[in-house]
């Protein structure tokens, strides 16, 4: 411990005052605020980061932080607190805690932990700010919207293409009957049947392929 005093010179004589008869510097700490603080939200969460300065290893290991923040457009006096659980320079805001299109505007401080025994300190100064804005979140009804308009636009488009599919196979059935020797022609080995034979086939595939289309959009 240590033995603090003051002196005073009034007329030529000094006198002597004692402050403080035992004065243990390890509990009368106050560290200096964060530094670089620094945000980075998403739609999902805001992270928010900051370095002490002019801190001992032993002490960084041991320190509490406690975290402010509120609309920029708004007073320090209504801002969320929130003391971390963590000595770890860094803390994260759940998007349910922000709104959409709001900009808010983030301070730290710091002190050694109340848990310590050997250790005691007052809080900090206030860091500077950081600004942060929530990104924005798509609309279900949108995304609803775009998937209903691609559904309308499929049923057209699909029932254009079995109309192509049956007129084509009607001019290749009228080709047969009246070209004998060019249906022998199709059907030799190693040749592909005319497009009348796979028509059944060409309407299957693409039947599937519409229900899974169906599918995805849904």
């Amino acid at each position: 411990g240590y033995r603090v005093s003051l002196q005073a010179n009034f007329f030529g004589r000094i006198h002597t005052y004692i402050t403080f008869p035992e004065y243990n510097p390890r509990k009368h700490i106050k560290l200096d605020p964060p530094l670089n603080i620094q945000s980075n939200a998403t739609a999902s969460k805001c992270q928010i980061w900051w370095s002490v300065w002019n801190v001992p290893w032993y002490l960084a290991e041991i320190l509490q932080y406690e975290l402010q923040y509120k609309e920029y457009s708004m007073s320090w006096e209504v801002a969320w607190n929130k003391t971390l659980p963590s000595s770890l320079p860094q803390v994260e805001i759940e998007a349910t805690e922000l709104h959409s299109g709001i900009a808010y505007a983030a301070r730290v401080r710091c002190k050694v932990s109340e848990n310590e025994n050997s250790y005691h300190s007052q809080w900090s100064e206030w860091s500077q700010t950081t600004v942060f804005q929530r990104a924005d979140v798509p609309k279900a009804s949108e995304k609803i919207l775009n998937t209903k308009t691609m559904q309308y636009l499929l049923i057209p488009l699909s029932f254009g293409t079995l109309l192509y599919l049956f007129w084509n196979c009607k001019l290749s059935s009228r080709t047969q009957k009246n070209s004998p020797f060019l249906l022998s022609c199709f059907l030799t080995l190693g040749q592909k049947a005319s497009p009348a034979l796979t028509f059944p086939h060409q309407l299957l595939s693409f039947s599937h392929s519409i229900v899974c289309t169906m599918g995805i959009l849904r």
